[in-house]
């Protein structure tokens, strides 16, 4: 619909032009509509070719010559193409018109000359529309997409935060504080350190991406005292690993998670002592336990 209303448009301007300016008089008004109609028509006939034909060229140039790559290659091919595609729709178009529809009074030479500038005027700025036109559609959708992107990651975020520091956790913890503060200040001291530096860990590496083994370690040796001290001789761990690969980097957390469920999934009893083994294997780190699964 709106190239039929923007071929209607450019009609009317023309033959009124050509009619003012004595290039293409027009004897009455039977003969501006039959001129208005047969000219709207082939116009967007033309248009709708030329719409497709530049969708054509863009779809593959955005295969072989993406605009992130080489732009000055991409504006070289895609002007030459634009060109070439509206002189051969121009040319087309008005053999078509002439032979067919009604013949030219001007030597059809000239006419073909007048039309294919024009028809290419017309579609550098026709295709210049488009680009701008697809790159605001295509940005929109990155937008949209890259704010579902954060949203998710929020939540997983929150998701992740919220399972360490679970109700349940927090609650068996301060149990286990209140009973030795009675008993022994000197451990109940020594928990509450590893308790605030298990939390202040969880708060200081959920945003990041990635962090060093070593603070990894160094976390999992506070969590894991936590759990000991609720679990006594039962649980025991041991860390043997290489200090060459402190540096190497891995995602936060995830050693916790390993042995959370090595802890929630097996039976700690004194028949059966949870014992975790970390240590490092030819470049690679290691968590062995004995498997004793709780039956439900």
């Amino acid at each position: 619909m709106l190239l039929v209303a923007l071929s209607f448009i450019i009609q009317i301007v023309v033959i009124s032009y050509n009619h003012l300016t004595g290039y293409v008089i027009v004897d009455s008004w039977i003969h501006f509509l039959q001129w208005l109609v047969e000219n709207t028509i082939i116009s967007t006939v033309a248009g709708t070719v030329v719409v497709l034909c530049d969708l054509m060229i863009i779809r593959l140039l955005n295969f072989k010559y993406k605009w992130t790559e080489s732009v000055i290659k991409r504006v070289v091919m895609q002007l030459t193409l634009t060109m070439f595609s509206a002189v051969i729709i121009a040319t087309a178009t008005t053999l078509i018109n002439h032979n067919f529809i009604h013949r030219y009074h001007e030597k059809l030479t000239e006419v073909l000359i007048i039309n294919a500038i024009i028809v290419t005027v017309v579609n550098v700025m026709l295709m210049t529309i488009l680009e701008g036109w697809i790159f605001f559609k295509e940005n929109k959708k990155a937008n949209a997409v890259t704010g579902n992107l954060k949203y998710e990651l929020s939540q997983v975020k929150f998701d992740i935060l919220k399972s360490q520091i679970n109700p349940h956790f927090m609650f068996n913890s301060l149990n286990i504080l209140s009973g030795l503060i009675k008993k022994d200040t000197d451990k109940a001291q020594q928990f509450i350190e590893d308790f605030s530096d298990v939390y202040r860990y969880v708060a200081e590496t959920i945003e990041r991406p990635l962090v060093s083994l070593k603070m990894e370690l160094d976390f999992v040796e506070s969590y894991l005292y936590l759990q000991k001290i609720r679990y006594g001789n039962l649980l025991t761990y041991t860390a043997d690993v290489d200090k060459h690969l402190y540096d190497y980097q891995l995602p936060p957390l995830s050693l916790q998670v390993i042995l959370e469920n090595a802890i929630k999934h097996n039976i700690i009893t004194e028949a059966s002592a949870l014992i975790i083994e970390i240590k490092s294997e030819n470049e690679c780190l290691v968590i062995k336990n004995k498997i004793a699964p709780i039956i439900i």
